[in-house]
């Protein structure tokens, strides 16, 4: 398939330019953080509104359309830096790090911990300040000038629908990203570079011989033995297991060999909310197995991953010089907030609560049912929450 895609224009609509998903609130952001003129945003906003901007065309690392004005029509472009192929191979050991990601793509999502994986990998997959660079065939000296402005404003659109689109500008459409997943499953060690041979002949004293394999167990013997499966884990469920198996012994590999974060050791309840997580098929059995409500360790995780889960079910008591710099922030935000500490936890006002991980990132949480309730993902800027 073609690299460069075109999108049809927006008709004329009154609609938020902010954007709807998150990570359409970061492109926004990383094109209000490089403007040195408002006032051109607020008529990019404009013209975005009222259906100025032609055919989106997006190709790795540009976008372009035609802006429509009463006075003339003008080319606008944006140029966004492409990743690298190593950059890619990084950032497709954590989308197959954990099967959700994928799923969660093909249904128009980009979770939060699989952008702060790539990230600590070395991948910016979203852009920060002055990662996007517009022009315009106006005479505007401004960057952005309102027409390419209004270019952004709509691709944040894009972004709300597809987050393939954000995959496309990086480098990569939406089929080569999915046939290198499944190359790369199929053939985790040879497209990482190395051979078995290579990896076999590194280490071979350290190697154990194979222990002797049992004698062949008859259907009979295992009920006698009582290693059947639990009720609920019927062959399908176990096929389950058996792939996140795989995909964790995958990203144990790529720890090995390319220094990549290895799976969080995690203890029987948190394994049980990771799985459910991963794969709803399992919540059944899973609730039955453990007899506990997974529902709320489902929310959590889906935003924070372990830290997530730990903030919903544990507190814990950080420096205060942290606590009170967060406080101080809010305060400065917003001077008539009343905010209570306790533990890692900052209450704001009566339903708004945010609460510090071990790895110094915020979590919100807001009442529902009378029940504190995870409300977004985490943020290392307590001013800089996805509620």
């Amino acid at each position: 398939m073609s690299d460069v895609q075109g999108f049809p224009a927006f008709a004329a609509q009154r609609r938020s330019t902010r954007g709807r998903s998150w990570w359409a609130r970061a492109w926004v952001q990383a094109l209000e953080d490089t403007s040195l003129d408002n006032g051109q945003l607020r008529k990019g906003r404009q013209y975005a509104n009222s259906g100025q901007v032609g055919t989106i065309t997006i190709s790795p690392g540009r976008i372009a359309a035609t802006v429509y004005s009463p006075e003339d029509t003008y080319e606008s472009v944006v140029q966004v830096d492409v990743l690298s192929d190593d950059d890619w191979r990084r950032f497709q050991e954590q989308v197959a790090a954990r099967a959700g990601h994928i799923a969660a793509l093909l249904d128009g999502e980009m979770p939060h911990n699989l952008v702060e994986a790539a990230s600590d990998a070395g991948v910016t997959l979203l852009p920060g300040i002055g990662d996007l660079d517009p022009s315009c065939t106006c005479d505007a000296w401004e960057l952005p000038c309102q027409h390419a402005a209004a270019l952004c404003y709509q691709v944040a659109w894009l972004l709300d629908a597809d987050p393939f689109v954000l995959l496309l500008v990086r480098g990569r459409t939406r089929e080569t990203l999915l046939d290198d997943l499944q190359a790369a499953s199929t053939h985790p060690v040879e497209e990482a570079g190395v051979s078995v041979a290579d990896v076999l002949s590194e280490t071979p004293a350290e190697l154990p011989e194979p222990p002797e394999l049992p004698a062949k167990v008859a259907p009979d013997d295992l009920a006698v033995s009582g290693i059947e499966p639990p009720d609920g884990f019927g062959p399908q469920v176990l096929q389950l297991l058996v792939l996140d198996a795989a995909r964790r012994a995958r990203s144990i590999l790529n720890a090995l060999l390319h220094g990549t974060a290895e799976p969080q050791p995690l203890d029987e309840w948190q394994d049980s909310v990771r799985l459910a997580t991963d794969f709803p098929e399992l919540v059944a059995a899973l609730t039955e197995s453990t007899g506990r409500n997974l529902a709320p360790g489902i929310e959590a995780w889906r935003y924070g991953g372990a830290p997530g889960l730990d903030v919903l079910e544990h507190t814990w008591t950080p420096e205060a010089a942290e606590l009170n710099r967060a406080r101080t922030e809010l305060l400065a935000a917003d001077d008539d907030l009343t905010i209570s500490t306790s533990a890692n936890q900052l209450t704001l006002g009566s339903d708004t609560q945010l609460r510090l991980d071990r790895h110094g990132r915020w979590h919100p949480y807001r009442i529902v049912d009378g029940t504190w309730s995870p409300a977004g993902p985490p943020s290392k800027d307590p001013l800089v929450i996805d509620w």
